[in-house]
């Protein structure tokens, strides 16, 4: 008993309607095959149980992450031309604008010139 205004579908339109829907999420969909560890987040390393006969592995060393592991770890003003926070803002320019030329030399008192 069909409602009026409804048709039914038969399994050839379904199939239809299914196969063009996966075409669009094909057209859609995108494939990522590199995964690379994010070098701003701490990496924790856990050690093996102390009993394990596991020989040790021989991992190759890469280049470019170890560059971004060293980078990640620089100070701000080493990593940044300007201050990225407003934090970062104050202190940014450690050193003094103007140098002090005056040099004042500061002499001890001994006890027997006080008194």
């Amino acid at each position: 008993m069909q409602k009026p205004g409804k048709e039914s579908k038969d399994s050839v339109k379904q199939s239809a309607i299914h196969i063009e829907t996966i075409k669009k999420e094909r057209r859609q969909q995108k494939l990522f095959t590199e995964f690379s560890l994010n070098p701003l987040m701490k990496l924790h390393v856990l050690p093996d149980k102390p009993m394990s006969r596991k020989p040790p592995e021989v991992v190759t060393e890469d280049a470019n992450f170890i560059q971004a592991f060293h980078r990640a770890q620089e100070e701000p003003t080493k990593k940044y031309s300007m201050p990225q926070t407003e934090s970062q803002e104050i202190g940014w320019i450690s050193t003094p604008l103007v140098r002090n030329t005056i040099h004042i030399k500061m002499t001890n008192r001994s006890d027997n010139e006080a008194h």
